[in-house]
Formats: C-alpha cells, structure tokens, sequence
C-alpha cells in the first residue's frame, strides 16, 4: 500500500440550520491473519459514535472500497 493509502480519512458535515454536526472517519489496518480491514467510525461531533470492520482478502480490494465510501460521502456534503 502507498502512503497515501495509510492515512485515515476525517470528513465533517455542519449545518447550522439543521443542528446537524456530523463526523465520518475511514482508515485501513492489517488484519492479524493477512488481511486489510476498513475501519469506518461515525456520528455526531462531540460523541464517540459508532463503528463497523469490513474485512477484505487483498488491499486493492480495501482501497478500492475506502475511495468509493469516501466519494458516497463526499457526494452527500460531507468535505475535509
């Protein structure tokens, strides 16, 4: 994996009209039998949220589907 892949994702959604403060982090770890896993965290600012693992066999496979969570979300109004 490169070094871009390594870094976690941190995006934030805030609407004020809504009282909507929302967070989303992606990042990737090895799995301790040779997998990748995707680690996604979510909820509201100031929470600790919650959490899902998806386990991938290949890290292409666990890029692949970090980029396409993160474009999901992007496309929703979540940004950096």
């Amino acid at each position: 994996m490169s070094s871009d892949a390594d870094r976690p994702i941190h995006l934030r959604r805030i609407d004020p009209t809504q009282n909507m403060r929302r967070f989303y982090s992606l990042a990737i770890q090895p799995t301790l039998f040779g997998g990748v896993s995707v680690i996604r965290n979510w909820g509201r600012i100031g929470t600790n949220g919650q959490s899902m693992m998806e386990t991938f066999d290949e890290a292409e496979e666990a890029m692949s589907a970090m980029a396409r969570l993160q474009q999901t979300k992007r496309r929703r109004g979540y940004s950096d």
